[in-house]
């Protein structure tokens, strides 16, 4: 499927004998908002890193943007942008100062790079918040100026790993609507990891569901749903797929990870 904006070929990444990514083969439309769901440690991230080519797959390919992301790691870099779940925004500086750092970092041509940042800071609702340094920003406009600084450069797919953890409801919907709106603006295709069964439905146009480091259906959210029965939720349909659920709070160590993001959000 050449035409796929992301596509994978029997990925897999071991662990010495734990397997992560279990040979995972999908292929992502250009365009469109695709899901990663699953609960911690089903090697969503895993995943996710071995695109961005922050991490090796041990075995199997994979192409993103038409670059293949073993042998063209480079070319890979530079058509795609990053959210990950650790803070990227420098709070000591001003939402202006961090775009135009990240635009620097990105090798936007330097003429461009005020009018960039100031177009990205009005296209996250941040414009009134140019000045102010990103310490005291709220949760939800930690990660819009996050989501601004991956994005400056225009890359062609944009990844996002767990985009709206630790954020309260309010914040979580503010940023689906930027997530939205660059999709529409810019046609950038994303690709998003979520634990959460609402952000799925909500945002995206297909999901992947990942359990035990495999892909086990790939869908639309009502053909999904379709598959555990007439009236059947989302999460109807993960553990009919699955066998499982997503538990809300999950373990030991997602409770510790989600309240330091939470924390650092705050």
């Amino acid at each position: 499927m050449s035409s796929a904006a992301i596509r994978t070929a029997a990925l897999t990444r071991r662990f010495g004998d734990l397997v992560a990514v279990d040979a995972v083969s999908i292929a992502v439309r250009p365009g469109e908002i695709f899901g990663l769901v699953g609960p911690n440690g089903a090697g969503k991230s895993t995943m996710i890193k071995m695109l961005t080519t922050l991490l090796p797959p041990t075995s199997g390919r994979a192409w993103v943007a038409g670059h293949e992301i073993s042998a063209q790691p480079a070319r890979v870099r530079r058509s795609i942008g990053y959210v990950p779940q650790a803070l990227s925004a420098d709070g000591a500086l001003t939402g202006y100062e961090n775009l135009l750092l990240s635009a620097r970092l990105y090798d936007v041509p330097r003429g461009e790079r005020a009018r960039r940042a100031q177009e990205a800071l009005a296209l996250m609702g941040l414009r009134d918040a140019a000045d102010t340094q990103a310490r005291h920003y709220s949760g939800g406009m930690i990660r819009s100026l996050e989501i601004a600084q991956s994005t400056l450069h225009q890359p062609a797919v944009l990844f996002m790993d767990e985009p709206t953890v630790g954020l309260d409801p309010v914040a979580r919907r503010a940023v689906w609507e930027h997530i939205r709106e660059l999709r529409h603006r810019f046609r950038t295709t994303i690709f998003v990891t979520t634990h959460y069964m609402e952000e799925a439905e909500t945002l995206c146009d297909r999901i992947a569901v990942m359990h035990r480091g495999s892909v086990v259906a790939v869908g639309s959210p009502a053909e999904l749903r379709a598959q555990a029965g007439p009236d059947a939720s989302l999460d109807d349909a993960f553990i009919h797929l699955t066998g499982t659920s997503i538990e809300p709070g999950g373990g030991y160590r997602e409770v510790l990870r989600t309240r330091r993001t939470a924390r650092r959000l705050s």
